[in-house]
């Protein structure tokens, strides 16, 4: 094939596929099979690879991403980005209506009623039909310029469909992860012992702000597009403009509807406060815009939202379901838990059929009965919450949930903890749990790292009598793996690479790995970095542990007691001589900085320039405190994007300071 051959087919394939992506990903009604879109994708690879003098960063091969994306440039918005003003009750939406009819007197208006997606705002800029920048909303003023990672997403068209679209407009809309993306990272997330992200919206935002344009690619992000902005729009109203963009390739939300009066908005809201739960993307309320452009123009703005627009915010969702039974579960540190086994219902985006009960307290105080109707919630969180008891519906005859008063696992009578609601099993070195637990705990990827000794093969090298306690990793030989059952010799392999990696994991995390009671990853790293060598943490007593910040009267005896054990000595010992690192490395014991000494910081956000994790870092190295939640002892807190507005209230209320990633990065003088 000649260069002019190859430059009509490379064009042929590049509309062919743009058209295929529009039909797969937004009309939902694909023509060819995935088989057939794969040949000529990977087609049109080679031909780019074989004639670079066509390269195009439009193409839809660079779908995919790339592993080049580092930082992002401020790029202030042409039009801000202003927020909208909340309602939380149908009555404040119609006191909005009626503020509109005042406003416009006798003049009719239509409401568009929409979706409020639960995701990250974005800026798309579209020039001659192609993509040329994508902003996040930042502060409203200005957004990183996020375009290599949203190219990856194949919803937002690279190039638009025949069409009367304007040479140059701008289109807002929301980047979402679907229920279904979302809890596969998670569980991936949760295998992988990662922290979990709280909810879609958090998990859109983390992948949005990823360095990796790549890794973005692989997490199949979506979006919804509902606001078009240009000198030259094809219609006066809002709704004609955001139909006309549905043909041009964009994703505009089905659901978008004209209303005429204040009985058809109330509706609308009656409507999506069931239906909402069906959907395969998150929402957290609706949004009505007034329909004409030319009375949003005479209504105009407050100093901070539209006055032709507001939202109304959905309450938590939440349901009642009969529960089965109550499940009593011995955790890694013997703490039992009670679990209400639901009847499955959906929540969220997700079938629900298990709640922590948290402890004892929280049975007797929501009065619970065998075969009660429970509420559980998740308002927007991943973690299902029982928040009361429907009465009613209770049988005559139903029986209290009591408390068990053994130890489900092993038998052993169960004591309180002192000044805790929880109960505890005291056979820590004899109940299964609390030993595969301590075992799979050890070796997760936060900790000790051994690739392929999770849950399922800690129980197996317990149940087979070779792993009892956490030394015994260090004794095993590919030999003795390769005869356990469903362990082969790659997965052998991989634990003892896993196991002699793991020699050279850095001191705070071994301590971490010991499953201390009361000792966290924070409190583990300062306490290393307080100590530095195993042999000065054996010789304190529980007045100098006090001594050390963070570490209170609980812990102190936490850690003393668990170095009075004799088994738990022999374990350190055993690790010592297995050669795991017991002091800091030389790096970790130089001089600190001192440009945040005596500060207490809260992190909320998310951050372009550093993850969460090195930035906790970076303040314990400048001489600061990590704290997870805010109080009148936080110094400030370091504000990223998208920070809860639950914290910012309290930041208000309390008068803390918010830092910016840049101010804070100059504070240290990054």
């Amino acid at each position: 094939m000649n260069s002019t051959e190859a430059k009509s087919r490379i064009e042929e394939l590049r509309k062919d596929l743009h058209r295929h992506n529009h039909n797969y990903y937004i009309l939902n009604q694909p023509e060819i099979s995935d088989k057939e879109f794969d040949f000529m994708m990977k087609e049109l690879e080679n031909l780019e690879k074989d004639f670079p003098e066509y390269e195009d960063p439009l193409s839809p091969t660079k779908r995919v991403g790339s592993d080049l994306t580092k930082g992002f440039e401020h790029v202030i918005h042409t039009r801000p980005m202003m927020s909208l003003s909340n309602s939380y009750s149908i009555e404040e939406v119609d006191d909005w209506f009626e503020r509109l009819k005042k406003s416009l007197g006798n003049e009719k208006f239509q409401i568009v009623g929409e979706l409020k997606f639960d995701g990250t705002s974005i800026s798309v800029t579209y020039k001659n039909g192609k993509m040329v920048r994508a902003v996040t909303r930042g502060d409203g003023t200005q957004g990183d310029d996020v375009t290599a990672n949203v190219k990856t997403i194949r919803s937002v068209p690279l190039q638009l469909q025949p069409g009367d679209w304007p040479d140059e407009f701008e289109i807002r809309g929301e980047i979402l992860m679907p229920w279904e993306v979302f809890e596969k990272l998670n569980a991936e997330r949760a295998y992988n012992e990662e922290p979990l992200f709280a909810n879609p919206r958090n998990a859109a935002s983390g992948t949005l702000k990823m360095q990796d344009s790549k890794e973005v690619a692989k997490r199949h992000l979506d979006a919804r597009f509902y606001y078009l902005l240009s000198d030259n729009l094809p219609y006066d109203n809002h709704y004609d403009n955001l139909e006309a963009a549905r043909k041009w390739g964009f994703k505009v939300s089905k659901e978008m509807t004209l209303l005429d009066s204040i009985e058809e908005v109330n509706d609308f809201i009656e409507n999506w406060d069931v239906n909402r739960k069906n959907l395969p993307v998150a929402t957290d309320g609706l949004v009505f815009k007034i329909n004409s452009l030319r009375q949003q123009l005479n209504l105009g703005y407050t100093a901070k939202s539209p006055r032709w627009a507001i939202a109304f915010k959905f309450n938590p969702e939440r349901a009642c379901t009969p529960l089965r039974f109550v499940s009593f579960e011995t955790g890694r540190m013997g703490i039992v838990t009670p679990v209400a086994n639901l009847e499955p219902v959906q929540l969220s985006g997700t079938i629900v059929k298990r709640a922590s009960l948290h402890n004892d307290d929280i049975i007797q105080e929501l009065d619970i009965h065998e075969g009660d109707w429970l509420y559980v919630e998740k308002g927007g969180e991943i973690i299902p919450k029982i928040t009361g008891v429907d009465k009613s519906k209770r049988g005559k005859d139903s029986r209290k949930i009591r408390f068990v008063s053994e130890c489900p696992e092993c038998g052993t009578p169960l004591v309180r903890i002192y000044g805790d609601a929880a109960w505890c099993c005291p056979n820590h070195f004899g109940c299964r749990p609390q030993i595969t637990g301590k075992i799979e705990h050890f070796c997760a990827r936060r900790m000790m790292n051994i690739d392929g000794i999770g849950e399922e093969t800690a129980q197996l090298l317990f149940s087979c009598g070779l792993v009892q306690n956490i030394a015994d990793i260090y004794d095993l030989t590919k030999e003795k793996l390769e005869n356990l059952d469903r362990i082969g010799e790659k997965t052998a392999l991989r634990i003892m690479d896993g196991i002699d990696s793991s020699k050279a994991v850095p001191f705070e995390r071994v301590v971490y790995a010991l499953s201390i009671p009361n000792i966290g990853e924070t409190t583990a790293k300062r306490l290393a970095s307080y100590v530095k060598t195993m042999d000065n943490l054996l010789a304190m007593s529980e007045a100098d542990l006090t001594a050390i910040p963070d570490v209170g009267p609980i812990i102190a005896k936490s850690i003393r007691e668990y170095l009075d054990i004799p088994v738990n000595l022999e374990i350190i010992e055993r690790l010592r001589t297995a050669g795991v690192q017991m002091s800091l490395s030389a790096d970790k014991l130089e001089p600190r900085g001192t440009s945040l000494e005596g500060k207490t910081i809260v992190i909320s956000g998310t951050f372009s320039h550093h993850s969460r994790d090195e930035y906790k870092d970076i303040i314990e190295k400048e001489g600061g405190r990590n704290a997870g939640s805010i109080s009148k002892k936080t110094s400030f807190v370091l504000a990223g994007e998208n920070m809860g507005p639950a914290k910012r209230e309290k930041c208000e209320k309390l008068g803390i300071p918010l830092v910016g990633e840049e101010e804070f990065l100059k504070m240290i003088g990054e």
